[in-house]
């Protein structure tokens, strides 16, 4: 069975793990995102930091932007929480983005826990 977008997720999570294994946990999210930026860059890795989408209701664009964390290689939303843990409510609003946006996959990645949390959510 082919794993959708293999090779982009196991580097996304390897930047990841990266990050978390320097930093460790404790910080606030907005350090784990400056971070995994440029970790990513350094790793080569294509994407988009808070990059606007569009949200659709009914066929119409609405004026309010889902803003996400991180568009890897324009397709995969990445999430990134600093969290004493995830919840379905998490997985629940990745899994909305990923509807609304029309994206097939996301990562949500919480940095928050003494070992990397990572979810791979498909639509």
């Amino acid at each position: 069975m082919d794993i959708l977008y293999k090779n982009e997720t196991y580097n996304i999570i390897g930047a990841a793990q990266e990050v978390h294994r320097t930093l460790g946990h404790g910080f606030l999210e907005p350090i784990y995102q400056e971070a995994l930026a440029i970790e990513m860059t350094n790793r080569k890795i294509l994407y988009h930091k808070e990059k606007e989408l569009d949200i659709t209701y009914k066929d119409q664009i609405l004026t309010k932007r889902y803003i996400a964390d991180f568009i890897c290689h324009d397709a995969i939303i990445l999430e990134i929480k600093a969290l004493n843990r995830i919840t379905k409510e998490h997985e629940a609003q990745l899994l909305n983005y990923l509807s609304a946006t029309k994206h097939k996959l996301g990562l949500l990645i919480n940095f928050g826990q003494p070992s990397l949390a990572v979810k791979r959510i498909i639509l």
